[in-house]
């Protein structure tokens, strides 16, 4: 048999961690899909843990495939290697919190359109767990009642959210209700554009097709002019 593993102790009585963390969920009644943040249903060194199990899942993934990592010296740590690149990296905006967004009185009541971007988006699709990679431009017309965040946490603000699992239609949105809910701004507006390697890597095979999405919401719907401004700006800015 090849690579057989002896499990490590990353359970209690029996039941593994990713089953600890799923209970809760479940008993909270919320969803755990491959683009939710569950970072409030885990505990403390139970990412560690979960780190442990995934590996060990991986091994058997690799056994399945008839991979000798025993003996193949490129994929020993393959398991490993994945594990810590799943929890750690790419899909951290799953387990990690919020990153901490610092806001500043809005003194001189500024209203006038600001755009962040090109911001880089490093995401996976939920389909195939292949990369889409991007860039993402943000559109805020303040209000003049509300608080302001400094520019480097929109952008991370959206690596947080792009860093899981999913389908870019429903990360663009999911990243305009954070902005939304943190800003009350009087308009907001975010422009996504990605190549997907589930389309150049496998499948269709073709290297050519970008996918761009776009969110309009409250001034930028209502306003031509304020909308032409912003995606002309963008435009204008492309490197």
């Amino acid at each position: 048999m090849l690579n057989t593993m002896v499990p490590h102790d990353h359970s209690c009585d029996d039941v593994s961690v990713s089953e600890r963390i799923r209970a809760r969920l479940r008993a909270a009644g919320q969803t755990f899909r491959a683009n939710d943040n569950i970072a409030a249903f885990i505990e403390d060194g139970e990412l560690e843990a979960l780190c442990l199990e995934v590996e060990n899942r991986m091994n058997a993934v690799l056994d399945a495939l008839v991979i000798d990592t025993e003996n193949d010296h490129n994929t020993v740590g393959t398991a490993r290697r994945v594990a810590r690149m799943f929890v750690d990296e790419v899909f951290a905006g799953r387990y990690r919190p919020a990153p901490p967004v610092t806001s500043f009185p809005n003194v001189s009541q500024l209203n006038e359109l600001m755009i962040v971007g090109p911001l880089t988006v490093r995401s996976a699709c939920s389909h195939h767990l292949c990369p889409i990679m991007g860039k993402m431009w943000i559109g805020v017309l303040p209000s003049r009642e509300a608080e302001l965040i400094g520019l480097s946490k929109f952008a991370r603000l959206c690596d947080w959210i792009m860093s899981r699992p999913q389908i870019q239609e429903e990360a663009v949105i999911m990243l305009a209700d954070e902005l939304e809910s943190r800003l009350q701004p009087e308009g907001l507006a975010v422009v996504m554009e990605a190549d997907h390697f589930c389309m150049h890597w496998r499948g269709v095979k073709d290297e050519q097709p970008v996918m761009t999405t776009s969110i309009m919401r409250g001034a930028f719907l209502q306003n031509d002019a304020l909308r032409r401004e912003f995606l002309g700006l963008r435009k204008s800015g492309v490197k």
